[in-house]
């Protein structure tokens, strides 16, 4: 059977796991949801590489399926042979004693240079899940944090205005310890999600190897059962805390059960508990649950005389992973083309951002902040810039864009000039001002594009005339070119102000009337 493609991302993560949080092949496969032999196939081809985890993260994407794209292997006999004894070693199992070890001790004897008691169990699981699919959950301490927002919704009331602002309620819970947190958060935006997340890890003193989340938008952008899409900034929050997303499956009540349980406890312990009290702030809110919170975390188990609190510094506090040393800072991402004027277009901030004119053209992928702006092709970083906010506007890097006597795709300062000489004397005058109204004259093509695309819409002449207002006026600007053949500002000027004269009407006194 051909191996499972998956994509260099997954590869990378794949390389990620096992290197940095030493997780198995079985983790690794459920945390990214891919097979358990994939995953072993592609563990094994780096180990033959003979090359490093660093020296793979600094590769580009194009150089890591080169290591890692090679056809398919020919079936192993000694895996042949040992499959024919499964249906055998299923029906042994079941008798009373009979364990993986043991089967694995005869099998030895028989095969001195058989699989490793490790090879053997993995392939033998791999046979028995075809035949059985299933994933069963258990809860390993520090291993799993269980994630989600309330149904129901909290408020408080604005001592200003009096409106009452809803809020939205965010529940974690450890898998293990069943530890609890719990914050009312705004809303269930990607700021307000990745925050709230953040705050739980640093109430528990450490993070988890994996954040299990339910398939709400903030945290996965399309749900699936078997390969839940992740939301590119949660993904990267997760890589900055060197953890794993292991999204919950749809329709699978037994993934949610935990927190659903944590949910219904957040209701009976802390909604019930503040419902009769009225708060004005978000801060003052959350004060009121988290000391609910803490006597819900101290209350010991029904049937058990330890507390949720107790057991997680008892068994778990001490396996989470530590902290960073700096939250994170919220990332965008964004797949933009190069356009043919050198830049790409940020959507939110509606500005343009140069890029190397050899990418023009070219699908680059743009991660911005609050302050930066980077742009990257084939995941090697070719552009990076300041954050500006201002709409419409080009931020240039002067390096970034080709020398005057170069053509990029056919696209220059003289074709420009040379196509709006053929529609008349006052366009090519405009597209000249036009090009030198930029401090580089890449940052004004699309404008140059939009002004003589006009004349495909509009007659020639009228362009030519409102060319020839712009310049008088000094409006050098497609949208007052634009605006001005839109709404007829050419002819309007060619009337003669001495005809337009008001007409008759019983309502309008003549000048007598004012003697």
């Amino acid at each position: 059977m051909p191996r499972q493609r998956i994509d260099v991302e997954k590869i990378r993560e794949i390389l990620r796991l096992h290197q940095e949080l030493k997780f198995s092949v079985r983790k690794i496969a459920n945390a990214l949801q891919i097979s358990k032999t994939s995953v072993g196939e592609y563990l094994a081809e780096f180990k033959r590489s003979g090359l490093s985890y660093y020296d793979i993260t600094q590769m580009s994407d194009t150089e890591v399926v080169c290591v890692f794209e090679k056809s398919n292997k020919s079936a192993n006999p000694m895996y042949e042979e040992l499959a024919k004894e499964f249906p055998t070693y299923e029906k042994e199992l079941a008798r009373v004693g009979v364990t993986l070890y043991l089967l694995w001790e005869e099998y030895k004897e028989r095969n001195p240079d058989g699989f490793s008691y490790s090879r053997f169990c993995h392939h033998y699981r791999m046979w028995e899940n075809k035949l059985k699919p299933g994933m069963h959950i258990e809860h390993k301490a520090g291993d799993l944090l269980y994630v989600d927002f309330t149904g129901k919704k909290m408020h408080y009331i604005d001592p200003k205005t009096g409106e009452i602002h809803d809020v939205e309620i965010f529940v974690t819970i450890m898998g293990a310890s069943q530890l609890i947190y719990v914050e009312a958060t705004k809303s269930q935006k990607l700021e307000d999600w990745i925050w709230a997340n953040e705050n739980a890890w640093i109430y528990y003193g450490g993070v988890p190897r994996g954040i299990c989340p339910d398939n709400l938008k903030s945290a996965v952008s399309e749900a699936c059962k078997y390969e839940p899409l992740l939301n590119d900034t949660y993904y990267d929050l997760a890589r900055h805390y060197n953890t794993v997303i292991l999204p919950t499956r749809p329709s699978r009540p037994k993934d949610k059960s935990l927190v659903e349980n944590a949910v219904r406890l957040v209701y009976q312990r802390i909604f019930a508990k503040l419902r009769n009290q009225t708060f004005f702030s978000l801060s003052e809110l959350n004060e009121a649950i988290w000391e609910e919170l803490e006597n819900l975390n101290n209350t010991p188990f029904q049937r058990r005389e330890i507390s949720r609190r107790e057991l997680f510094n008892e068994i778990e506090k001490n396996e989470l992973m530590p902290l960073p040393a700096e939250r994170y800072e919220i990332k965008h991402f964004q797949v933009s083309k190069v356009e043919f004027n050198h830049h790409i277009y940020l959507k939110e901030d509606k500005h343009y951002y140069s890029a190397p004119y050899q990418y023009t053209g070219k699908m680059v992928k743009t991660i911005y902040t609050s302050r930066m702006v980077e742009i990257f092709s084939d995941n090697i970083r070719v552009a990076l810039h300041k954050r500006n906010r201002k709409k419409y506007d080009y931020t240039t890097v002067k390096e970034h864009m080709p020398a005057n006597h170069q053509f990029v795709k056919g696209w220059n300062t003289d074709r420009f000039i040379k196509w709006a000489s053929q529609m008349g004397g006052s366009v090519e005058t405009f597209i000249e001002l036009l090009l030198e109204s930029k401090q580089h004259p890449q940052q004004a093509f699309k404008s140059c594009m939009g002004v003589l695309n006009l004349g495909k819409k509009y007659k020639v002449e009228d362009l030519e005339k409102v060319c020839m207002n712009a310049i008088e006026y000094n409006a050098i600007s497609f949208r007052f070119i634009k605006n001005s053949l839109k709404n007829n500002i050419h002819k309007m000027e060619q009337e003669d102000p001495a005809d337009l004269k008001l007409p008759l009407h019983e309502n309008i006194r003549g000048k007598d009337n004012y003697k």
